[in-house]
């Protein structure tokens, strides 16, 4: 299993559900049903830093069935995914 660290994210483009479109880190960017399909079959951990301590990205699920990411209950605010800096698709 490869250990990623999460250091940025493409925010939501046009998607009704407002989902981050990417996650990135030094060596990779992973478009979201990518890194969905990475947690869930195992090839891949992300996770960020919060307070130096080490956080898991997993696999959600909205009321209307689609898998989105989030971390780990931590017990801090504001939403770690959504307060990383955020990058654009290269044109």
């Amino acid at each position: 299993m490869t250990d990623l660290q999460v250091k940025w994210i493409v925010p939501d483009g046009i998607d009704t559900d407002r989902r981050i479109d990417a996650i990135g880190g030094d060596t990779f960017c992973d478009r979201i049903d990518q890194a969905i399909r990475n947690i869930e079959l195992g090839i891949s951990r992300y996770w960020v830093s919060v307070n130096n301590q080490s956080v898991s990205v997993i696999v959600a699920i909205r009321n209307n069935g689609r898998k989105y990411l989030k971390t780990e209950a931590d017990g801090y605010e504001p939403n770690n995914l959504l307060s990383l800096p955020h990058r654009r698709w290269a044109a």
